[in-house]
């Protein structure tokens, strides 16, 4: 693997060229859209193949992965041009090994909603341990709502991809709501209700364990929270279910504010299996400019989550996306659009700007002006997801979820298989 930084005059052919590889394969690594765009200063993770075949008239995925003792879930890790299926025509070129830099085995996961693209959810499934469809919710009773996840599901299994149940304090109006979960927490029969619930849609829907993420709570339900946690795990752990949490990125205990109030890192780190860092999110849409995830925050989180709970129960957050933001900001006014990591390299190509990195914050971003409006983009590459996924060996973490797999970004998934040892997804 090769991190390449285009400099003025390159194109994606003569990178090919340069490094020996298929143009098509380099461009799908990199989400490569119009390779005659390619702006000043973006990074194209280069794949290097040790071996290689070219598909013959006639000859099927299966057949090639028979031949040479390979599965299909390698041809589709190695080969992102594939976008998951068994479709190949005479030409193409695959890559049956790559030269790797492997730093271990580490799980990997991330939340997609409903209506995913099946396209992008075929070729990210493979690379993956495990997938959390967002969300179901529940009623005041404690009953749970029902989710359109049987696609997302059926591909899982297809994939051999580990689904795990996201569960939320979603309302049925759609909306998401603490006053319900803080109601849930001083209510016998709706908690018994909702584990019920849970019990019965992981059973019926073939989920493999259960991930729990209540919000903005207060410090008046931290402790009935994690007592709740740890009843849920209780039940759900004897079914044969792990449960995990996901929390606030907290850097001490008595941190203010209602987000961080309500999750006791402690008590919470000892109720369920494991644990998320929701380690994203500083630049957001209506903060000011800055990362979404600048390296020193998440590494202050980590270092606090660590004193309380420990690094084998820890999945590290990793943002898979970046915000557009206007300048100047103006608090209460400004709102910045979200965008994925194909668009912003797409956009810095049309307006012709020079992608930049900060090496204080470990992030990529550029700065353009359009109609007398002046914006700057922050959002992630493979060089700053490979910083992050780095930190999993340096604090021995379990492993790294990615809010979301909603948006089409190849060179991530060509990173994890790059970096990153397969890993079945396990939670206990």
């Amino acid at each position: 693997m090769i991190l390449h930084t285009i400099a003025a005059g390159e194109t994606l052919e003569g990178i090919a060229r340069q490094y020996g590889v298929p143009a098509r394969n380099l461009a799908a690594d990199n989400g490569v859209a119009i390779p005659e765009k390619l702006p000043v200063g973006m990074i194209l993770l280069v794949v290097i193949p040790t071996a290689t075949h070219t598909v013959t008239e006639g000859e099927t995925l299966y057949g090639i992965a028979s031949r040479y003792g390979l599965t299909l879930r390698t041809l589709w890790r190695n080969n992102l041009f594939l976008n998951g299926s068994e479709d190949v025509q005479t030409g193409d070129i695959l890559y049956l090994d790559t030269q790797t830099d492997r730093i271990g085995a580490y799980m990997t996961g991330g939340y997609v909603y409903p209506f995913v693209d099946r396209t992008l959810l075929n070729q990210t499934l493979p690379l993956i341990s495990g997938i959390m469809p967002f969300t179901y919710g529940f009623r005041p009773d404690g009953t749970v709502l029902p989710l359109d996840d049987g696609e997302i599901l059926n591909a899982a299994f297809r994939y051999s991809t580990s689904p795990v149940m996201h569960l939320s304090t979603l309302t049925e109006d759609g909306n998401f709501s603490s006053e319900l979960a803080a109601a849930l927490l001083r209510d016998e029969t709706a908690m018994q209700t909702l584990t019920a619930g849970v019990l019965e849609t992981l059973r019926r829907k073939g989920y493999y364990g259960l991930d729990v993420d209540f919000e903005f709570l207060g410090a008046e339900n931290a402790a009935l929270y994690a007592a709740f946690l740890s009843r849920l795990r209780e039940t759900l752990n004897a079914a044969g279910y792990p449960v995990m949490a996901a929390l606030a990125p907290k850097t001490r205990d008595d941190q203010p504010g209602a987000l961080y109030e309500g999750h006791d890192y402690a008590a919470i780190g000892q109720a369920v299996n494991c644990v998320l860092l929701m380690t994203y999110e500083w630049g957001y849409t209506y903060g000011p400019p800055m990362a979404v995830s600048p390296i020193r925050p998440v590494r202050n989180v980590i270092e606090y989550a660590l004193t309380r709970i420990p690094a084998e129960k820890i999945f590290l957050g990793v943002s898979n996306y970046g915000y557009d933001f206007t300048l100047p900001y103006v608090q209460g006014l400004s709102m910045a659009r979200s965008l994925s990591v194909a668009e912003a390299f797409l956009l810095a190509g049309e307006v012709g700007a020079e992608i930049q990195y900060d090496e204080t914050v470990q992030a990529p971003f550029f700065e353009y002006t359009k109609e007398g409006v002046q914006h700057v983009v922050w959002f992630e590459d493979a060089r700053s997801l490979s910083v992050r996924l780095n930190l999993l060996p340096e604090y021995g973490l379990r492993g790294a979820l990615y809010w979301n797999f909603m948006r089409p970004n190849p060179q991530n998934l060509a990173l994890i298989n790059s970096l990153l040892y397969p890993r079945v997804l396990h939670l206990f």
